[in-house]
């Protein structure tokens, strides 16, 4: 088997979830709405709203908003780029891998412009062989052809194998065994009661990344 690394961006190698706390914070008191607000957004969050316009319309109608529902969302994108971080010990997790002969590629949905600018200030963007968007190439995850992609980026093409690193069920797990590839889950306790057949199941991405050295 090749040794191509694909892995998810948010939660995965960046905690999202951290930094949604953040800007919740941050929202709530530029619109002076209270500690409870925050409680609320961050539930909605958990909730599972994987498009953001749809978050936001719940947003501006439950606090009444004057802005439009665009304008909340972009304001949004543009600011969790700078909110979100890569620890360096999973920084120095990818140079090792890459240094051990990895082809290692970031596969993420999202929007282009908060997605890319997440990768970009983390540093990411230099510790990686690659990305893929699904907001620049028109295909999300589960579909195997956004794995095509950065397989192909990386210089290699997904009938040679690999490794797909993630936390969600459906779009990382389920979409890298679709595409031919070998998956570990990162359980982070949102599945609760979920059947799954990833190859290992993780709390850390430093721990799958041990035993990517492990399967070299």
């Amino acid at each position: 088997m090749q040794q191509l690394a694909l892995f998810d961006l948010d939660n995965t190698l960046v905690n999202l979830d951290k930094a949604f706390q953040v800007w919740a914070w941050e929202f709530a008191g530029e619109h002076d709405l209270g500690r409870e607000a925050v409680d609320w957004l961050i539930a909605l969050d958990q909730a599972g709203y994987p498009h953001r316009e749809v978050f936001f319309t719940k947003v501006r109608d439950r606090f009444a908003l004057p802005e439009p529902v665009d304008e909340l969302w972009y304001r949004y994108r543009h600011r969790m780029p700078y909110l979100v971080h890569c620890r360096p010990e999973v920084m120095d997790g990818l140079s090792r891998l890459r240094a051990s002969r990895w082809k290692v590629a970031i596969v993420t949905n999202g929007t282009a412009d908060n997605q890319f600018g997440k990768i970009q200030q983390t540093g990411l963007a230099e510790a990686i062989d690659g990305y893929v968007l699904s907001g620049l190439e028109g295909i999300r995850k589960p579909d195997i052809g956004l794995f095509e992609v950065a397989a192909r980026r990386c210089g290699m093409t997904l009938e040679g194998g690999g490794w797909m690193v993630g936390d969600n069920l459906v779009a990382d797990i389920g979409g890298g065994q679709a595409a031919g590839l070998r998956t570990i889950w990162i359980d982070r306790g949102t599945w609760a009661g979920h059947d799954h057949s990833a190859d290992h199941v993780v709390t850390d991405v430093l721990q799958a990344m041990e035993i990517l050295h492990s399967e070299r």
